[in-house]
């Protein structure tokens, strides 16, 4: 049996925490250069170098039993439940949103249509205005890319040689580098006008990612797991600089590879171990439910203008508001069905 990577896991949880509190502070602080978290939306980045990197260690050694259908059809499985649900959840609080009253401006008929095509995940109707390619429930943007990568990695990826991989990832680079000087960051590719960018935000931490695994070059230093969820913190929250977008253009092409080479090359055990566990379990459903519940949180800041210390409260209550949510969804549905669709649904080689 595979070993497995348990502070991968934990920092996963590490990244997929930052996001909440990232959007937390986006709702009082909507200009980058103003947020306390300058650089919290390179979380998306770090888990596509990181899904890269585990994408290969769990399926480059399966293609000799594993047909690109079967594959798919694992990968649905996964993570298409949490889709459905966020989804969900994002239209039930779209049409009881008092602060936006979806109810006045998108009719019953409209909204239902725009769920059902999301649950697809592809790009949807706007309903709120915001040029968003998915409106109710906005990170299923960057599932959208996840989903893109693991089809170019089955079809293509899997054959690559390193000199190949090697040459998809530096032209991947230069791309970004080049996007991430033009605009100044990297903190888009969720909207209509800007879906091109998500691509180059996807192709090269994913296809790094999965170069990383194949070179087997890792890092081996103390304390990994906690080394690295402070870096992530460090590298977030440090203030934006004159040349910004070269600045996460590098923590993207240099620092995320080091801390996924470090984790991947750490020992857990212990409480911590079950820390890392815990937190990697949550990761998935805390990132894809608790936007809907940001949408109305955000929309009630920009109506009352309320006081920093009445949000202060709120914020805090939400943030463990989201961590039980969370928990509940993978508990109470996802591994459920999850467990049910892979009696019903995958092969039993494929299991």
């Amino acid at each position: 049996m595979k070993p497995h990577y348990n502070i991968l896991d934990g920092l996963r949880g590490t990244a997929a925490i930052l996001v909440v509190i990232f959007h937390l502070f986006e709702a009082y602080y909507p200009v980058p250069a103003n947020h306390p978290m300058h650089h919290g939306y390179l979380a998306v980045d770090f888990f596509y170098l990181l899904s890269g990197f585990v994408v290969g260690y769990a399926y480059d050694d399966r293609w000799g039993r594993m047909s690109i259908g079967e594959f798919f059809k694992i990968r649905l499985v996964r993570l298409h439940p949490l889709v459905v649900l966020g989804v969900f959840i994002g239209a039930v609080c779209f049409w009881l949103d008092p602060y936006t009253n979806g109810q006045a401006h998108v009719s019953l008929l409209k909204l239902v249509g725009v769920m059902l095509l999301s649950f697809t995940l592809l790009p949807s109707p706007d309903v709120r205005g915001w040029g968003e390619t998915h409106s109710l429930d906005g990170p299923c943007w960057s599932l959208l890319q996840e989903y893109i990568a693991n089809i170019i990695y089955a079809v293509f990826g899997r054959k690559m040689s390193k000199t190949v991989l090697w040459i998809i990832v530096v032209i991947s680079g230069i791309a970004l580098i080049i996007v991430a000087a033009w605009r100044g960051d990297v903190g888009t590719g969720w909207g209509y006008s800007n879906f091109w960018i998500a691509i180059v935000r996807m192709m090269f931490p994913f296809f790094a990612g999965l170069l990383l695994f194949r070179s087997g070059k890792l890092l081996h230093i103390p304390a990994a797991y906690t080394v690295c969820s402070l870096m992530l913190v460090l590298l977030f929250f440090l203030p934006t600089f004159k040349h910004n977008g070269l600045y996460e253009a590098g923590c993207i092409i240099v620092a995320f590879p080091l801390i996924v080479a470090a984790g991947a090359g750490g020992r857990i055990s212990g409480r911590w171990a079950a820390l890392c566990k815990f937190s990697g379990a949550i990761s998935y459903p805390i990132y894809i439910v608790h936007y809907p519940f940001i949408y109305i949180y955000t929309a009630w800041i920009d109506k009352n203008k309320p006081a920093p210390a009445q949000i202060v409260p709120i914020a805090i209550g939400l943030f463990f508001f989201f961590l039980l949510l969370a928990y509940a969804a993978l508990k109470f549905y996802d591994e459920p069905l999850r467990a049910w669709l892979k009696k019903k649904v995958l092969m039993p080689r494929a299991r």
